[in-house]
This record gives structure tokens, sequence and C-alpha cells, in this order.
């Protein structure tokens, strides 16, 4: 399976003639209007057959950047039919005070390639709740925020990673040269018995080097 980073928490993720996209962003210019930056391209000549969104943000709901007429399952918590099988989406939020300052957001799990995966888009709780790591149960391949600010910080990432298992480990939604904003990944990777940095926003997941314990698998800014 290719897995391939766009920015922020956008990925697409490759199996065979099937593809998945996951929480793409759009047209960025109102977010630069407020004075962040924002230098990761644009998304444009993606096709899907699923688009999943965790929450209804600028910089995840971008689902006019997809072409292919997806399925598209929209931040909504609940068991929902794919062409990949079922696709778990769990109720979270994206702060720590019971979603009160920015909204839901949706944990996502669905098996694809071979391998159990787990979406966190901008989870803000400081850990996940017995109920929620029991609906996402063991992963294989993780894509969790780490950047702090709205959702996890490093630590609290690695927390729980170690919860869910997770095998192979891919840090999201951080500071970047592309964006000045959130902490960068380094308190993140530094404890990290295992890392992999690579000079290119995609990997093969068959190509990771084997070993014990989880990898952290650090893509390359597009």
């Amino acid at each position: 399976m290719q897995v391939e980073w766009y920015g922020q928490s956008a990925f697409r993720l490759t199996d065979g003639s099937i593809t998945v996209f996951v929480d793409p962003f759009g047209d960025m210019s109102p977010a630069r209007e407020r004075g962040m930056r924002w230098d990761y391209p644009a998304i444009a000549g993606v096709d899907a057959e699923l688009l999943l969104v965790t929450h209804e943000h600028l910089d995840h709901n971008g689902v006019e950047a997809i072409g292919g007429d997806p399925l598209t399952v929209r931040s909504t918590a609940g068991r929902h039919p794919s062409p990949v099988g079922e696709v778990v989406a769990v109720a979270s939020e994206h702060d720590d005070v019971g979603g009160t300052e920015r909204g839901a957001n949706t944990l996502l799990r669905f098996t694809f390639g071979g391998l159990r995966i787990a979406h966190l888009g901008d989870l803000g709780q400081r850990a996940l709740r017995p109920e929620q790591a029991a609906a996402l149960g063991a992963v294989d391949l993780l894509f969790v925020p780490v950047g702090g600010g709205p959702t996890l910080d490093a630590e609290q990432a690695t927390e729980v990673a170690a919860c869910l298992g997770a095998r192979v480990v891919v840090p999201m939604h951080y500071r970047t040269e592309r964006i000045d904003f959130l902490e960068p990944v380094d308190a993140f990777v530094q404890p990290a018995a295992r890392v992999e940095r690579l000079d290119r926003p995609s990997f093969a997941v068959e190509a990771l080097p084997a070993g014990d314990g989880p990898l952290v698998v650090v893509p390359a800014a597009p």
C-alpha cells in the first residue's frame, strides 16, 4: 500500500486500483487572510473511491479538491459501508473541554491493504476514553496529530499510540517549513526508539524496515 502526505492531516492511501483520501484541504486563502502562513501545494489531480472527513474545519473538509465521484463519509459517527468495507467513525472532541471550544471531531478506523488503519483527525482530548479506544481496537497504521495547540501534544500523542498498539505511527498536524503555527514534530520523534525520516512525502508500507516495537515514520513535507 502506498501512502502520500499532502500536508497537515491530508493523506492519500492507494492499494491496487482503489484510493482512499482522508481530510483534504481546499482553498486556504481565508486562513492566509487571518495572518496564518499556509504554503502546502494545492491538492489537484487526485481521484478517489472513498473520501473521509474527520471534521468540518477548513484545513480538513476540502472535498471539492478530490475527483472521481468518491463515496464520502463526512464527520458523522457510526458504522458506514464503503468500497473498502466498513468504516467505523467514533465521536470525539476537538478540544479538552467537551467540544465547547472547537466542536466535534471524528476518529476513523477501517481496514485497507490488509492493515487496520486509524486516522484521528484533530483529536483534542487529553486521552482516549475507554469506549473510544475499544471502538478503534488494535491498529497497524496510525495517523495521529502531534503539534499541540488545538490537538494532542507530543506526550499525549505518544500515549494514544501506545494505547492503540500501533505498529506504524505517522505524525501529522504539526509545524513544518510550510506553516508557521503548531509545534514541530521533534518532541514527538526524539523519545521514539525506532524512527524512519523520509526525504519524500510518500512511502510504501511494505518497504518500511522490519523490527521490534512501533516505528515512527516521518514523511518529508510536500
